[in-house]
């Protein structure tokens, strides 16, 4: 090192708030000094009286290794000769009222596997990447108007190997990469892998920012399993959680002795639900923290997207409040303003640097503008969670069918609002858990209804606007729960209905990647037309997709009742041949196999306010999509 590691222009913009890859500076580096080799240690404790730097080198003994003090920036830092990767440590702090903590380093790029908690010297430079064509076309593949089809995935318990055992991050790229491409998606979804203590958390308890988790391998071994993911042309996404962290005597809670990187007053600094902190957005190094690690994982990882977890719970005050359990802004409101800032500052950091890179965030309230530009005065994500779609929809399809046609706005309602936002449609891991029931489950009726009513809600959600998010075991009618413990029930493809769901999951993707009305236009209402959104008493509805030329249209048909209806008439926007592209009631599917005989040809006969009609055949509990063949 001929320049300071930790120079003052570092110390400028980290204080700022404003030090992009700060994670480039602060914690363990392989670097050299006069010539000779060794790790450059630098951690962030500006109320601590000392610290020392602790590991497997030095028996964990402290004395042996101060750190020096880098003054009013509150660096510590300190240089290692000898040492190399592998090498276990953690910073000792003694606090000013007399206590000595020991500290996972909260920049890390490693952790030991729980229940051990040491931080591990690692070289991120040693991966060599093969996935440039993916990256020089990621920005056409993740276009807005682009077909997104997210499978959402806890690589704990997708599958597991003998003996329960986790599978690698190379068993994982072996058999999840082949089965992905087969169901025709395109991006993959992993809850957080970042480093956590608890499995129980799912990875939504992260402790280590700057880790992937140890339970399926090293670094470069996630690296590996992500450039596989690229060269097979699937992006990856991670989620991504900001807005809280847990209270691990490791982890940055009171990490000098002071609440550093929270709040120090619960009404602000804790969620009780969740028994957390919540990090204190106001403070500059800790919005470097954060922003930092977004690069972090764009950058070292080449990771495609973030979906931001818990976006509600950052935005107001009193989420999951009562009275005088929170205290207000400085204007007397509930909204966060510090959050909302710090949100709109990722979107522009992470976008400036990765233009290509999609964010998502889950976010269930009717705040404005959240998939806005920030310099129109919204958040600056690219997409939303469609949580309203999500309840109505399953709520309706829980409803006996013949109670249907008294909640025929559950399905129609969506629309309403469908072009406030850039919207994705969610049935995630949220929504197969707690007792909630699998998603077959959730549907009504006996067993071939309840499969029946499955496929025709998967058809409907393709049709409907949006990009698409299904989770894992969901894609072939799993009956049980999500349990992250195991793996997902497999042998259920031995069994006709769920082969049947699977199958059609699959035809879907493909369906949605080749025709253009269903991906280009998801954002505006010159991408869909209503047919008839009014027919209650039959529990039908019928729609158009529309490509952005507006010359390739796509009918969509759901029939939401058992009963078959045989010359049903509808409104069609062009004369010709109706072919039916797909039909959710298809013997191949574990349908009854009713349908139109592969298609019908158009009348001259004006209806729904459309030039022609077509006179069809609707399937029992069946979504069919139609196409005009010219």
């Amino acid at each position: 090192m001929t320049q300071p590691f930790f120079s003052d222009m570092d110390k400028y913009l980290f204080a700022e708030g404003n030090h992009e890859r700060i994670y480039k500076k602060l914690g363990a580096h392989l670097t050299e000094l006069d010539g000779v080799a060794g790790v450059h240690f630098a951690v962030w404790a500006p109320n601590a009286k000392a610290v020392c730097l602790v590991g497997d080198f030095n028996y964990w003994h402290s004395a042996q290794h101060p750190m020096l003090s880098l003054g009013e920036s509150g660096v510590w830092t300190r240089f290692e000769p000898g040492l190399g990767v592998g090498a276990l440590y953690k910073f000792r702090i003694e606090t000013h009222d007399g206590r000595m903590l020991e500290k996972a380093d909260p920049y890390a790029f490693a952790a030991e596997l729980r229940p051990q908690t040491a931080s591990v010297v690692t070289d991120l430079d040693t991966y060599t990447w093969h996935d440039g064509d993916w990256l020089a076309h990621r920005a056409e593949a993740q276009a807005l108007d682009a077909p997104v089809a997210v499978y959402e995935i806890h690589l704990g318990s997708w599958q597991r190997g003998d003996g329960n055992r986790y599978l690698t991050y190379a068993e994982l790229a072996e058999r999840l990469i082949p089965y992905v491409k087969d169901m025709g998606y395109t991006h993959i979804e992993l809850l957080p892998i970042a480093e956590h203590p608890f499995d129980g958390s799912w990875g939504y308890q992260v402790v280590n920012y700057f880790a992937p988790t140890s339970r399926f391998g090293s670094p470069q071994e996630f690296m590996a399993f992500v450039d596989a993911c690229h060269q097979a042309g699937i992006g990856v996404i991670v989620d991504w959680v900001p807005a809280h962290f847990p209270k691990d005597a490791h982890g940055p809670g009171e990490f000098d002795g002071t609440h550093l990187y929270e709040h120090a007053d619960p009404r602000q600094g804790e969620h009780k639900d969740w028994g957390t902190y919540i990090f204190n957005f106001g403070r500059n190094e800790v919005r470097t923290f954060l922003l930092s690690n977004a690069v972090f994982w764009l950058e070292k990882y080449h990771i495609d997207g973030l979906r931001v977890d818990a976006v509600a719970s950052m935005l107001y005050l009193d989420y999951s409040r009562h009275d005088g359990e929170w205290i207000p802004n400085i204007y007397g409101g509930r909204e966060n303003l510090e959050a909302i800032s710090f949100l709109k500052r990722f979107n522009e950091v992470t976008h400036g640097i990765f233009p290509d890179i999609l964010t998502f965030a889950e976010e269930s309230t009717a705040w404005p503008q959240v998939s806005r530009p920030v310099y129109v005065g919204g958040l600056g994500f690219d997409l939303k969670w469609n949580m309203g779609w999500m309840h109505d929809t399953l709520d309706y399809m829980a409803k006996e069918p013949i109670h249907r046609r008294y909640h025929h706005h559950s399905l129609t309602f969506s629309l309403i609002y469908a072009f406030n936002e850039q919207f994705i449609l969610p049935l995630s891991h949220d929504e197969v858990v707690h007792l909630k029931g699998a998603m077959v489950e959730k549907m009504s009726g006996d067993d071939w209804q309840k499969f029946a009513n499955l496929r025709a809600y998967y058809g409907y959600m393709y049709g409907h606007p949006g990009k698409k998010l299904l989770f894992m075991g969901c894609e072939f009618g799993q009956w049980t729960e999500w349990d992250n413990e195991h793996s997902l029930k497999w042998d259920s493809l031995n069994y006709p209905p769920h082969k049947g769901v699977a199958r059609l999951v699959a035809d879907l993707n493909r369906l949605y990647r080749a025709e253009p009305a269903l991906f280009e236009v998801d954002f505006a209402p010159e991408g869909f037309r209503w047919v008839d959104a009014n027919d209650s008493e039959n529990s039908v509805i019928s729609f158009l997709r529309f490509n952005r030329a507006g010359d390739n249209a796509l009918l969509f048909v759901c029939n939401f009742t058992p009963v078959p209806r045989y010359n049903y008439r509808l409104g069609a926007p062009e004369a010709g041949f109706y072919a039916e592209l797909l039909n959710t009631d298809a013997e191949f599917y574990w349908g009854s196999g009713v349908g139109n005989m592969g298609g019908v040809q158009s009348d001259d006969l004006p209806w729904h306010n459309q030039p022609y009609s077509i006179s069809l055949t609707l399937p029992p509990l069946s979504t069919l999509i139609l196409k005009v063949k010219r």
